[in-house]
């Protein structure tokens, strides 16, 4: 299955600590690699953790029902079972955070609380909509900053395996500020991208340094679209998509995307629409949940995503739009080189880009221009590779480091030639950093020829 989806479109599979134990990451893992291996193409992983999952204890009938105007009172009496009147909270942390006035969110904000008194080990609320509330639903707290950080007991354990099991990218769920990210990054010390879920609304209100801090941000809109009124989530997954190209950050749109195909071989039209929206906008990538975990037609999911992708950046007004949201590259020799290279090669009509890249942040420039040409990233690290088939447009081919600058010409025309990209008397840009292989110093554009035998000249 995992073969098949890859065929159909995916470059990356998530791999959900809320539900994987280590031995399914490990066998997941193992798994996606044998793929890889088969179909000659990096895929990248992702090792998306849980977070503090804030739930209420169980009742003694099970569930029970909450009316509108009722009081109902969640306290640390953790010896009895819940009641129509009380339960048990198992998470101190909330008791000692909430204040007078705070909402409480219950069972995906299907139910809500406001708290009228807050003290002794308690908090005392006001039913606001009731309905039926049963064992360890999830509690979201909307105007409450918690003081415990993103990253839990479970969470620095699964991050431990997951670096062990050499993953691509781990995902912190609940990111509520920019220290939570600098935890994460003092753990991963570089040996994975650190991806920020966005799902909170203490985080919109630091979005700027945490899309700085992050390799990659998710707009979670699942959770977002409890926490905040739903009516401004389009509006902040915009917002968020052009702060993330402003700064050449990947991001991720993710949640309810194709939701219906989770029972029915085709989308609504209006999933159709949201997935193209995101495409629009510039999203660097687009991702399925239930729909491809638990739902009956993964791979026509997948399949639509992608049909989805390629029709919106074939579409007349692709480009105006995208270009309307373009921003002034930074003042630096690599991102100028980067604007420059997406010019020269839409103006001469080249084949293709070809960026070599040792640790992938080349790549990500060349893709925040969004050039309308094909974008090959070169590197002989497997995992700088496998990290950029999350970013927009990227074509990623693993090769050695080129040893002189003509050894580099005739290196990235023959990748483009034999990947299918150029033909003989086409011609292409190359990008690079003079001395050869030095991290992060692009300060090179060159135009070559693809010769008859697939070599370069320039």
């Amino acid at each position: 299955m995992i073969e098949e989806l890859a065929k159909a479109g995916a470059d990356v599979f998530r791999i959900n600590m809320s539900h994987a134990s280590h031995e399914v990451l490990h066998q997941t893992v193992k798994r996606i690699r044998a793929v890889e291996a088969r179909l000659k193409h990096p895929i990248g992983i992702l090792a998306d953790l849980q977070g503090p999952k804030l739930r209420v204890w169980k009742f003694a009938e099970g569930s029970v029902n909450l009316v509108a105007g009722q009081s109902f009172t969640l306290d640390s009496e953790q010896n009895d079972q819940g009641n129509a009147q009380r339960v048990f909270l198992p998470h101190p942390e909330i008791i000692e955070s909430v204040s007078v006035g705070d909402r409480l969110l219950l069972d995906d904000g299907k139910l809500q609380l406001k708290a009228t008194k807050v003290g002794n080990g308690a908090i005392e609320t006001e039913v606001i909509y009731g309905g039926k509330l049963s064992d360890k639903k999830g509690v979201s707290l909307p105007d409450t900053l918690l003081p415990t950080g993103a990253l839990t007991e479970k969470d620095h354990a699964d991050l431990l395996e997951a670096l062990k099991a050499e993953v691509d990218w781990v995902a912190l769920s609940f990111v509520q500020r920019p220290e939570d990210i600098i935890d994460v990054r003092k753990i991963v010390q570089g040996r994975a991208g650190v991806m920020a879920k966005i799902e909170k609304p203490q985080a919109i209100e630091r979005l700027e340094e945490i899309v700085k801090l992050s390799d990659a941000i998710m707009v979670a809109r699942g959770d977002l679209g409890v926490e905040l009124p739903l009516e401004q989530v389009p509006g902040l997954q915009k917002r968020m998509i052009r702060m993330c190209r402003r700064f050449g950050k990947p991001v991720i749109v993710a949640t309810q995307m194709l939701e219906s195909m989770i029972t029915a071989p085709v989308p609504t039209r209006a999933e159709v629409s949201d997935v193209s929206i995101a495409v629009f906008e510039g999203a660097d990538a687009v991702m399925l949940s239930a729909e491809s975990a638990s739902g009956d037609y993964p791979v026509e999911a997948v399949s639509t995503m992608a049909k989805v992708a390629v029709a919106v950046e074939s579409d007349a007004n692709y480009n105006n739009i995208i270009r309307a949201a373009q921003t002034e590259p930074e003042a630096t020799a690599a991102d100028a080189i980067s604007a420059a290279t997406r010019q020269v090669a839409e103006t001469l009509d080249l084949a293709a880009i070809v960026t070599y890249t040792a640790s992938g942040s080349t790549g990500i420039r060349a893709a925040r221009e969004r050039p309308n040409k094909p974008i090959i990233a070169l590197s002989p690290n497997l995992r700088t590779i496998r990290r950029l088939s999350v970013v927009w447009g990227i074509h990623c081919v693993q090769t050695e480091d080129a040893v002189s600058l003509e050894d580099m010409v005739d290196r990235a025309c023959v990748i483009a030639y034999e990947e299918g990209f150029a033909r003989p008397g086409d011609r292409i840009a190359i990008t690079a950093g003079v001395p050869l292989g030095t991290p992060g110093a692009t300060n090179m554009l060159r135009i070559a020829f693809v010769r008859q035998d697939g070599a370069g000249s320039s």
